[in-house]
């Protein structure tokens, strides 16, 4: 197999095999409720319609566990497609089989097959050989352009690139990795990261590599509390994941000997329990959280201080909200931040599922340079981790 980009491909004629991800949420009436992945995937299917490819398409779905469930099918995903397509998009009930083979068959240069949910075979997920060979079965060119997925080494994902002449990065990958390089590779001198969510432990490794790369560290989110315990602050009955206070403190220790703004918020809303009508309570700078209490936002100061870091970054990577946000009591933070973000002159990236659900909130999507399509693969990405997807494109 040798590496090529896309663009570079004679793609007229060929059958080309494209890993997408259209892990896309699905109501009761099987319909798509959010086809921002779908979306991410046109510019690289229009192009191979547009230079006379013969496309198959194939994703995941959901977690069927190896077993054909109704509720996790492609199916409502290929009609999506075709409307976003304004053409027919051809459906195979299975993925590997005659059926499949005598559909690749009848392809006519510009059309696009999707194949079934790849998770309804065990084989997907085990990385299963003689799956991934069934996969290529007469397949000329192999492109992922599922950076949601490039973590996993799965059939479709790696495997497969074993059996197939050529192999590729589709658009939307390529633009993944470009944007991810740059805050990994190579980030300007200005480089700040913000980070949140639920749990620290998912962010160390984030945050190991990163004190090597990033002037400043803003942190929020519940995972501000194993920061905020480890310094000796009581943060009353909020989530602290005890087995980390000890890397926190050492974290925290580094980032003071290499002069890297590790920053923790200075105040809080409080509150005794997660819900929409609870009363709030705003914990001053300085202050501990009560011990019947929980802290599930940034406080004013706190939004103050991290919007003034923001401003001279010329590089921003956000990964994490900064509280519950989805409650409006607990909102504010995050809207906030995120304004921040998407009013600043730097090359700002967005990162993870909570994150780009606030940049769509705060009604400023638009105004961001890139918002990645895995949150898991780009969190891996950001630890310095080597993603199967792409290093699969890479191996002779």
């Amino acid at each position: 197999m040798k590496k090529i980009s896309l663009s570079e491909m004679s793609v007229k004629g060929k059958r080309v095999f494209v890993r997408v991800d259209f892990n896309v949420p699905l109501n009761e009436k099987q319909e798509v409720t959010d086809d921002t992945r779908i979306k991410a995937s046109l510019p690289t299917l229009r192009y191979l319609v547009d230079e006379g490819a013969k496309i198959l398409c194939a994703s995941h779905l959901g977690r069927p566990k190896g077993e054909k469930k109704p509720e996790f099918s492609l199916k409502p995903v290929a009609e999506r497609l075709s409307q976003l397509l304004n053409r027919e998009v051809k459906f195979a009930g299975e993925t590997i089989g005659p059926e499949v083979e005598s559909l690749k068959a009848q392809l006519k240069d510009g059309d696009i097959l999707l194949l079934e949910n790849l998770r309804f075979n065990p084989g997907e997920t085990e990385n299963d050989e003689q799956f991934a060979k069934e996969l290529a079965r007469n397949i000329d060119i192999y492109i992922n352009d599922a950076f949601g997925a490039s973590h996993r080494a799965h059939a479709s994902i790696q495997k497969i690139t074993e059996f197939v002449p050529v192999a590729g990065a589709g658009f939307l990958l390529k633009k993944e990795i470009d944007f991810l390089n740059m805050a990994t590779e190579n980030p300007p001198k200005n480089y700040t990261v913000l980070l949140g969510g639920a749990k620290v432990s998912d962010k160390i490794p984030v945050i190991t590599n990163l004190l090597e790369k990033a002037q400043k560290i803003l942190i929020g989110g519940a995972m501000a509390h194993t920061f905020l315990r480890a310094k000796g602050f009581d943060v009353g009955n909020s989530i602290v994941e005890d087995d980390f206070i000890a890397v926190c403190k050492d974290i925290i220790k580094k980032a003071e000997e290499k002069n890297i703004k590790l920053l923790l918020p200075i105040d809080h809303v409080a509150a005794i329990k997660i819900e929409p009508e609870v009363t709030i309570r705003m914990i001053k700078k300085g202050k501990d959280i009560p011990e019947n209490m929980m802290g599930l936002d940034i406080g004013f100061e706190t939004i103050e201080l991290y919007c003034q870091e923001l401003k001279d970054a010329e590089l921003i990577v956000w990964n994490g909200p900064m509280g519950v946000f989805e409650i409006e009591n607990f909102a504010a933070g995050t809207m906030e931040i995120a304004k921040a973000v998407a009013e600043s002159s730097a090359t700002t990236i967005i990162g993870g599922g909570d994150s780009v659900s606030a940049i769509n909130k705060a009604g400023v999507a638009d105004k961001v340079t890139h918002i990645s399509t895995g949150g898991g693969a780009s969190l891996e990405f950001l630890s310095g981790k080597k993603l199967p997807g792409i290093e699969s494109l890479s191996e002779a």
